[in-house]
């Protein structure tokens, strides 16, 4: 199982820098479901652990007051500045087999932020584009309700149902939605409209 997501976390990032490469300079300047952050930040954010030893890393957190979230979004934002599109999109091309894992994720981790990063991009810019089945389905099975929770989306009363995987999560009002669209609403992102149906999707869109 182990090998079977490191070549998924292999595949998404060389998807990502296939599509980062045919971006128009615009279009890396394009807002994201990650909000306030444009293209180039949220690929700025998914490369920094490719490029970051811990002692540089503690720096950075100790300069954010300790507050992990703050740091990131200040993070994103100076290396976005920093680096060029081209610069970005060569730490994504050569660290598809880097083997960085977010602390207690092991690889499911790994794989879950980058495909939550790169949904971030392709639902914004590119809603019809799919992440492959077999890949949403380690994501989701990694899952858990205390990981669910930790995102601190308000689910309450609302059933998420998969209409492209047997997934579902919660109870109440029926949320459908591809299983990708149901992951970032989990993730606490406002999604384009027409991506979800059901008489609460509109508490998630917009």
């Amino acid at each position: 199982m182990q090998t079977d997501v490191r070549s998924e976390i292999a595949a998404q990032r060389t998807e990502l820098a296939d599509l980062l490469a045919g971006l128009s300079e615009q279009q890396w300047d394009a807002p994201t479901l990650c909000a306030g952050w444009r293209v180039r930040e949220v690929v700025a954010h998914v490369t920094y652990p490719f490029r970051t030893r811990a002692p540089r890393f503690f720096l950075d957190l100790a300069r954010a007051g300790g507050r992990f979230d703050r740091m990131a979004d200040r993070v994103a934002r100076r290396d976005a500045t920093a680096m060029s599109a081209a610069r970005l999109l060569a730490q994504v091309r050569d660290n598809v087999e880097h083997p960085w894992s977010p602390p207690g994720g092991g690889a499911a981790g790994a794989l879950s932020h980058d495909v939550i990063h790169g949904l971030d991009i392709t639902l914004a810019l590119f809603p019809e584009r799919p992440v492959p089945s077999g890949r949403m389905a380690v994501v989701l099975g990694g899952m858990s309700p205390r990981s669910i929770g930790w995102f601190g989306t308000d689910l309450s009363g609302v059933r998420l149902v998969a209409t492209d995987l047997e997934w579902t999560f919660g109870a109440g009002e029926p949320v459908r939605g591809r299983a990708q669209d149901l992951l970032m609403v989990v993730c606490g992102r406002r999604l384009p409209t027409g991506l979800l149906t059901g008489t609460a999707a509109a508490r998630y869109t917009g």
